[in-house]
Formats: C-alpha cells, structure tokens, sequence
C-alpha cells in the first residue's frame, strides 16, 4: 500500500483536526468559547471540524438549498465552535483570537537610551540614525503612512532572528531558552501594529511600491547581519525600537494639539488590546508606543548577554514583555 493511500484511509476514519494553539504569555487573555469555559493558556486545545466540501455536499443533498459554508482561514477548515468576546458578540477577526489579547503596560519607561559603548554598538546606532533622515524627508508628517512603513520593517527582525535559532536548535539537538518563541511572538505584535494601521491611513501606490523594496533589502540585510553577530543585530533592532518611540510620541502630539483628527479606534485595535468601546486614535498610539518600548528592553537585553559572551539560550527569554 502507497503512503498516499494510507494516508487517505487515515483522513477519512480520524477526520481533519483543527489545532488551536493558546499563547504562553502570562498576560494573554482567558479563551473564550461558546460554552464560555476558561482553558488555561499553556493548554492546547483540539477541535474537531468538518471538511468546507463535505459541508457543502451535505447542503446540496438537503433538498438544493444554499447554505452558506463559514470558511476562517486559507486551509478551508470550518470552525466548528464559534469564538466570543466578553460582552458576548461573535468574535469576527481570524488573524488572532480571544486568548492572545491583553492590555499593554503602558507604565514602562519611555526614555531608557542605551548609551552605545563598544564598536559595534555605535555602528548599530548611527546606522540606524542615519535612517531617520531620508524617511523624515520622505513622510514629513504623515504619521499615519510612517507608522504602516515602520510596523511593514519592524515585523522583520523577530521573524529572522527566530527562524535562524530555530535552524539552530535543530541542528545543535539543543533547547533555545523560550527565545524562538518570544522573537516569533515579537513579528506577531508587530504585524498585528500593521494591520491596526492600515485602517487608519491609506498608503498610496508609491507607498505600497516603497515597502517591497524596503522590506526586500532589509529582510536580506538584517538576514546577513544576524549570520555576523546576533549582538549587532539585536543592538540594530533595539535603536530602531528607540526611533519608533519617538515617533509616535511625535505621532502624539500632533493628535493632542489637533493637527491630526482624533479619530475613533479601529475595532480590531480594541480588541486586540483589550481598549474600551469609546477609545480613540490616540490610545492605540499609546499602547502601540509602550510595546515598542518592550521590544527596545528586550533587544538590548539579548544584545547585553551575547556581549558577556553568553548564548541566547543560556538566559531564559522575557515572557510576556508585549
């Protein structure tokens, strides 16, 4: 019997699966289902579901009528428990769920600057200095589109950083010290920033044009430079978190002297951050400024311990610091 043949004998007595994974952050939120159970966020929950096309076979045999199949991802797979929020509407966004919201620690120090001691440390700074200039030339004031290409660069490094321990750890046949993880949730936050800005400012064509080459150039970048000193690349990362906090502290001020409309809160950001019903643009800049300042401390600490000629793995990661 072909592997292909046994495998297809084994769909079809155990069926399709979906897995839903619960975040290990201590601040993710209690899932909630619609029988309204808590499940603990460590814990990983099996729910069985149905094929889209079986769905809609079984539609068709129940005398022609259309029935609309609720597809909620790309694998097709029909979600068989519906999601809730808290105030008990269906949960509608796909892209992340209940258990992996939280409220943003916006008490955290905004004006830590690690002051760049070694060489590389002042490479890494005035590199990213430089940076600064051309894309202040290029979005003057327009916050808004800065903060799309920003989040479109910043989602980047946690994703390169984390595949290459992941390589890693499986060719050494040794553990990364939760690290994969925590840089892999650190490209999450920062996508999930992405998509909270795209619906508050529509880039323009040549904008959408300017993050394939950016993104193109820095990924391949950042890629070489964390194959020649995961310090550095840390170290790099660590200064652009500081220039994204004092972005959108200007973002701020701008919101707060009324040059930008304070518009209402998208809704996937209230949500996503646990923010009240009547919340405005300037509370999602809020606490899209203190996670940065969380990935600033977290990148300077992985940083600090490679330059004491530690590995990454031999300090445990910071959990939850998003």
């Amino acid at each position: 019997m072909s592997s292909r043949m046994a495998g297809s004998i084994v769909l079809r007595h155990v069926g399709l699966r979906n897995f839903t994974a619960a975040s290990i952050s201590p601040v993710a939120a209690r899932p909630l289902l619609a029988s309204g159970d808590g499940v603990p966020a460590v814990m990983v929950r099996l729910l069985s579901t149905s094929p889209a096309s079986e769905a809609a076979a079984k539609a068709a045999k129940e005398g022609g009528e259309k029935k609309e199949v609720a597809i909620n991802s790309y694998w097709g797979i029909v979600q068989s428990n519906k999601l809730l929020r808290e105030d008990g509407a269906e949960w509608k966004w796909t892209c992340f769920r209940p258990w992996e919201t939280y409220t943003a620690d916006t008490s955290i120090d905004l004006t830590r600057h690690h002051v760049p001691k070694t060489l590389l440390d002042k490479i890494a700074y005035w590199t990213v200095k430089s940076l600064r200039f051309p894309t202040d030339i290029f979005f003057q004031r327009r916050y808004g589109c800065r903060a799309m290409m920003l989040e479109t660069v910043a989602a980047v490094p946690g994703m390169v950083g984390g595949m290459l321990l992941h390589l890693r750890s499986l060719r050494r046949f040794e553990q990364s010290g939760g690290w994969i993880r925590a840089l892999l949730e650190e490209a999450e936050n920062e996508r999930m920033h992405l998509m909270t800005f795209m619906e508050v400012a529509k880039p323009r064509w040549y904008e959408r044009a300017l993050v394939l080459a950016v993104q193109g150039v820095f990924f391949n970048a950042y890629f070489l430079g964390y194959l020649f000193s995961p310090k550095f690349a840390h170290r790099v990362v660590g200064y652009l978190e500081e220039e994204a906090i004092h972005s959108y502290t200007e973002y701020l001020r701008d919101l707060e002297a009324g040059k930008i409309d304070n518009v209402s809160a998208p809704a996937i950001a209230i949500d996503y951050w646990r923010l009240p019903a009547n919340a405005t643009l300037k509370d999602v800049v809020t606490v899209v400024r203190a996670d940065e300042a969380h990935h600033r401390d977290v990148n300077h600490f992985a940083s600090d311990i490679h330059y004491q000629g530690m590995q990454l793995k031999e300090s445990p990661a910071p959990i939850g610091y998003h």
